[in-house]
This record gives C-alpha cells, sequence and structure tokens, in this order.
C-alpha cells in the first residue's frame, strides 16, 4: 500500500494524547462515610468494572476513528507496479514497410494497426512513436493521430536491431519508473536476425501481425538479352513464393500505350520476353494482376535514346583492336599520334587511351590531369621501351604506384577479379577458374600498394589494376608480346572501361540503393538539374564537370515511377526508379524465446490492456471513510447501550 500524501501520517502521533487524558484523569473523587455499607460496596465495585471496560471500548473506537480518518486523508492506494509512482515511458516502434501491405484478418496489417493504437492509447497520454521514415517523440495520440491516420509505407526498411537502438534513444535518461518498448510488425525475416538481450529497465512487448496469406507473385527483375540492329529483347523475371499459377496475364506499357501482352505459367520462378525498336525513347512499365502485395505488381524501366561515348586513342601502335571494340552504334571513336594530337579536342573526350608510346611528354602530364580532374577516364597501355621518369611523373599523380624495370619472362594471366565492377555486372556467368591463360612475354613491375586489381598474374602481381579513374595495364599488348588480344577478356574489360566513362543510365534503378549516373550536358552558370515527376520535383546530388554532370541519388526519390531529368523544365533524359523487392518474399522471423523482459503477443489491444492493468490504482482512501463511520457508530451504541 502506498500514499499520495504520506506526509499526513505524522498526525497518527496524536493519538497519544486521548490515551494520555484517559490514563491520567483529571477528576478528583472524595470519600463520604456511610452506614450499612456492605451491600453499597459490592454495588460500586461492579459498577466501577463496568465503568472502566466501557472507556477502555470508547477510547479503543475512538482511537481507531481518529486514525482512519487521519489515513483517509494521507489517500492511500494499491497498484500492480512498483513504479507507478514514477513516471512511465513508452515507446512504439511501428513497422510500415511494405511487407505490413499484406491482409491480415481485418484488412491491411499496417491499417488495422494503425486503428488498434487509436483505438487502445488514451488521446492525452505520453507517448513515442518512430517509423521506418518518421519519428514522434514525446507527443500526445491527440497531437499525431492524422499523422498515423495518412501513413504512407515506406520503402526504406529499418533493420529490426536499428529500430530497437534507435528507439531506446528516445527513452529519457531516468532509472525511475516503467520503460516499456512496443514492437509492432510482421517480423519479416531480413539478412540481419533479430537479437534480443535481457533487460533489467526496458519490458518489451513484440507485437507479431501475421497475414492470413503468403502467397504472393512478383516482378523481380528485367534486362536487355539480346540485341539486334532493329530491336532489343528484353526478358522479365517473375517470382512466386505461394501456389502456382497457369495463367498469368503481363503487361508491356509505353508511357498509358499498351505495347504488348502476354501469358505465363509460374511455379516458383519463370520469364518472358518483349521485342522494342532499337533508338526509340520508351518510357516502360511491365504489370501483372495480383491480390496480394501492390508495390511489386509493376515495374518501370526507361529507354533513351543512345547518347555516344567519345573515346580518343593517341595511339603509337597499331589500334585497330580497340576500334573494333568501341564501334560507331555506341561510341565516337577517334585515334591521333602524339605528334599530330589536339590538346583541344581532349576536353570533349569521355576516355582516352594512351596506346603504347613510349614517352609522356609533361605538357600531356598536365592536359591529363586537369582531364580526369573534371570526370574523365584514361587508359594506360605501355609500350616495350618506356621512358619510365616520364610514366611515373603521370602515373604519381593518381597514388597509382610507379612502374619499375622491365622483366623479359612468360608469365600467364590467371585470376580474374570478378567484384569488380568491371565484371560484377553479368559479364560472367559463373566464376571460372580453369580456361584457357592469356600471356605476356614481358612486363613492367609495379611498386604500389592499395591499388584495385582487375587481372592478375600467377603470382599474384598486377596485370591490370585501377587507381581512381585510370587503369594501367603492366605489359604491352601488342601480338608480339602477348595474346591477350586474342582472349576472351579484351572486349568485356575495355568496352566496359568505355561505358564506365560515361554512366548512361541504366533500366531502372533501385530506390534505396546508391545510384549514379551521368548527364551528357554542358549547362550554363547557375543552372541546376531536377528530377521530376508527375508530383514531384527534386533536386539530386549533383557534380559538375566540363562535358557532364554526375547524378547521384539513394533515399530519394522516394516513390517508383519514371523521372525526368530536366533544366530550366526542359527534359534531357529520362530515369526510372523501382522499390527494391527483398520484401516481396514472405518469410518470417522466429522471434526470440520469451523472458522475463520479453513478452510476444499478437493482439496490439491485449498489450495496451496489460499495460494499463499493471499501472491501474486501487484507491482505498473510501474503505477508511468507511471504517472511521463504522467506529462512530460502534462508539454511539456503546455509549448507549453498554451499562
Amino acid at each position: 500500500m502506498q500514499f499520495k500524501h504520506p506526509e499526513l501520517l505524522y498526525a497518527l502521533f496524536l493519538l497519544v494524547i486521548p490515551i494520555i487524558v484517559h490514563l491520567f484523569q483529571l477528576r478528583k473523587f472524595q470519600k463520604e462515610a456511610f452506614t450499612n455499607v456492605a451491600f453499597l460496596k459490592k454495588v460500586t465495585l461492579q459498577t466501577r468494572k463496568s465503568s472502566q471496560i466501557k472507556k477502555w471500548l470508547t477510547l479503543l473506537t475512538r482511537l481507531l476513528l481518529l486514525a482512519a480518518i487521519i489515513v483517509a486523508f494521507a489517500q492511500p492506494y494499491k497498484s500492480k507496479s512498483e513504479h507507478f509512482s514514477a513516471k512511465n515511458q513508452t515507446v512504439i516502434y511501428l513497422d510500415n514497410s511494405f511487407s505490413m501491405q499484406a491482409k491480415g484478418p481485418a484488412g491491411e496489417l499496417l491499417k488495422r494497426a494503425v486503428q488498434d493504437i487509436i483505438n487502445a492509447i488514451d488521446e492525452d497520454e505520453e507517448i513515442s512513436i518512430i517509423t521506418n521514415n518518421g519519428t514522434y517523440k514525446n507527443s500526445t495520440l491527440k497531437t499525431i493521430k492524422n499523422d498515423l491516420l495518412q501513413l504512407e509505407y515506406s520503402p526504406n526498411q529499418l533493420t529490426y536491431n536499428s529500430a530497437l537502438l534507435k528507439a531506446k534513444q528516445l527513452f529519457k535518461n531516468s532509472n525511475n519508473g516503467l520503460k516499456n518498448l512496443v514492437f509492432i510488425s510482421d517480423f519479416q525475416q531480413q539478412s540481419e536476425p533479430f537479437t534480443l538481450e535481457n533487460d533489467s529497465i526496458i519490458n518489451y512487448q513484440l507485437v507479431k501481425l501475421s497475414p492470413v496469406n503468403i502467397n504472393n507473385i512478383y516482378i523481380d527483375s528485367i534486362y536487355v538479352s539480346k540485341n539486334t540492329p532493329s530491336n532489343f529483347k528484353i526478358s522479365v523475371n517473375l517470382k512466386n513464393n505461394g501456389n502456382r499459377i497457369d495463367n498469368l496475364p503481363i503487361s508491356l506499357f509505353d508511357g498509358n500505350n499498351l505495347l504488348a501482352k502476354a501469358s505465363v505459367s509460374i511455379d516458383k520462378a519463370t520469364s518472358t520476353n518483349f521485342l522494342l525498336p532499337v533508338n526509340t525513347a520508351i518510357n516502360g512499365k511491365i504489370t501483372i494482376d495480383d491480390a496480394s502485395l501492390q508495390f511489386d505488381n509493376e515495374l518501370f524501366f526507361s529507354v533513351n535514346p543512345i547518347e555516344k561515348i567519345n573515346v580518343l586513342t593517341i595511339s603509337v601502335s597499331e589500334d585497330g583492336f580497340l576500334n573494333n571494340i568501341f564501334t560507331n552504334d555506341e561510341f565516337n571513336f577517334t585515334s591521333t599520334s602524339l605528334e599530330q594530337l589536339n590538346y583541344n579536342s581532349i576536353d570533349s573526350q569521355n576516355l582516352i587511351v594512351l596506346n603504347e608510346l613510349e614517352n609522356i611528354p609533361a605538357s600531356l602530364v598536365s592536359v591529363l590531369t586537369s582531364f580526369t580532374d573534371n570526370g574523365g577516364f584514361i587508359v594506360v597501355i605501355p609500350s616495350e621501351e618506356i621512358n619510365l621518369q616520364a610514366y611515373n611523373n603521370f602515373l604519381i599523380n593518381y597514388n597509382n604506384g610507379i612502374l619499375l624495370e622491365k622483366i623479359d619472362n612468360e608469365k600467364r594471366i590467371t585470376t580474374i577479379n570478378y567484384s569488380h565492377p568491371l565484371y560484377n555486372n553479368g559479364v560472367f556467368e559463373k566464376q571460372v577458374s580453369n580456361f584457357q591463360y592469356p600471356k605476356v612475354n614481358s612486363y613492367y613491375n609495379v611498386n604500389a600498394t592499395n591499388l584495385s586489381n582487375i587481372l592478375l598474374y600467377e603470382d599474384g602481381k598486377p596485370f591490370l589494376y585501377q587507381s581512381s579513374e585510370i587503369f594501367v595495364f603492366s605489359s604491352p599488348l601488342n601480338n608480339e608480346n602477348s595474346n591477350f588480344k586474342k582472349s576472351p577478356l579484351i572486349v568485356p574489360t575495355l568496352y566496359n572501361i568505355g561505358m564506365l566513362s560515361l554512366k548512361t543510365p541504366r533500366l531502372y534503378y533501385t530506390i534505396g540503393n546508391e545510384n549514379t549516373y551521368d548527364v551528357n550536358v554542358q549547362l550554363q552558370q547557375d543552372h541546376i538539374l531536377s528530377l521530376a515527376s508527375e508530383t514531384e520535383n527534386i533536386i539530386p546530388q549533383q557534380q559538375y564537370f566540363n562535358n557532364k554532370i554526375a547524378i547521384t541519388t539513394m533515399d530519394m526519390p522516394d516513390k517508383s515511377g519514371i523521372y525526368s531529368v530536366t533544366d530550366q523544365g526542359q527534359a534531357l533524359m529520362y530515369v526510372s526508379y523501382n522499390y527494391n523487392r527483398d520484401e516481396s518474399n514472405l518469410v518470417y522471423e522466429n522471434l526470440p524465446a520469451k523472458n522475463n523482459s520479453v513478452t510476444i503477443s499478437n493482439s496490439i489491444i491485449n498489450v495496451f490492456d496489460t499495460l494499463k492493468s499493471d499501472l491501474k490504482v486501487n484507491e482505498l482512501w473510501k474503505w477508511f471513510v468507511i471504517f472511521a463511520l463504522l467506529f462512530l457508530i460502534i462508539e454511539m451504541l456503546i455509549l448507549k447501550y453498554l451499562k
């Protein structure tokens, strides 16, 4: 039992006053002689004993009466929680990820969860709520009710451990009172397992909301599978984590125009193809009909007119193999000798290949350094006889190490760095450990650390490595020194270097990933590129170079769709963004085992009812008022009827 005003209990010490008065009666009795007193003595003795009992009973009832009144004014109460007298805190994590679109017994999991929170919490109760993309700290439900009712699904889901850490930070720094952390989610399985440790301070309430149906068909990805002079083929990959479907319609749109329609049967996964014309701008959308999750039923893609990449080769050796790789359909290829080089043309290039130059003049070094500072890329192929000092004066500008002495010794190229951006985009279907290794007859030793090695010799030394915007071969590629030109590696290697020099937009990008692409434009001063859709206009992060603008996006835009890259309202190109498909697979976590600080439930209402009952107060002062009245009645009865 606890008291709201315990200081009033000191008044109980005043009860000693009637006891003292009773023990030391102030009235004095006088003796009187009387004849024939034998009978009177007996009567007097009996009367005095009765009087004493009556006085003691009266004293007791009055003491209890006064004590009950004093305790009633102190307002006693009882609570299940020993922390009731301190201020309690409640933090709620409400998962608004796309998997919460799944249907539960009463509709979409997220919408039902919002309604249950509104119904379960008093409007004036102070709470904190976090979602995957928002925070409401120390607010009342009345203040944030409209925000909760309009809460949208977030494309960027926090990991459960990140949400746990973020929620803990919302608790005030106080060890008094209860700290209730309510986790409301479907607990879809993530790459990082959800872990909870016993906590003596925080009371964890996990509310697992389960859908009634976990079947879901979704568009996983699309890619260009084949090119011809007149058209190209895009392949659409679909996945299913439910029952087999024998007739699933798939539609291909360009804007609002239906271009084609197909039907597939799908068990776990399948794909279908569509043909599209080349050199035609297409704002495409693939759609399917599926009643489960909605966010993954469409996938946007953009096809822009081909932006040719400018490639300049400064060559001494034969460069026909470069012309065969950098073809006219995708590249503007130019070849010149060092003597005929027009330095003014360098700024307009995207990639420069130094093909087996014996010397790199200081004037060229200065121009090339400025070229890479403005986003250009360089490929260095040394000749068999080079000016080492001139080469190293150039390479040292990029912390690219230095070339050492030439080694006349045959060596095979045996190791491919499959994780390098040149090769991690589908060049190889699988990692090859046994193939016909190209070889060189001579090479230059490289003295450098922290390089990004791409191709390696059998002894682990680099044949091709990268540092910043420069790619360096450590060996000449002419036919007398190497058969690398005849290797199947040369085309994807040099072609992908060319494609990296101007990152033209891909078919689509995924919201939440770091996405980078280039816009081949020269802006006027103070102009800024923006991403515009029918409903949004966003200024992305952008970096200016001489002949291009590099755009980087991550969390913005946050809605899937097709966006135009605009300059002062004029559309320069189109890019598409889609939601991540990780949440399309409806597989769920096994929650941590229940312990003293963790309670697992499937009902939001029940959880908050339990929290309220733990803090429920039983007011006891009314009982003490009743006791006081009872003692008063007893006293009156004693005085009236006890003889």
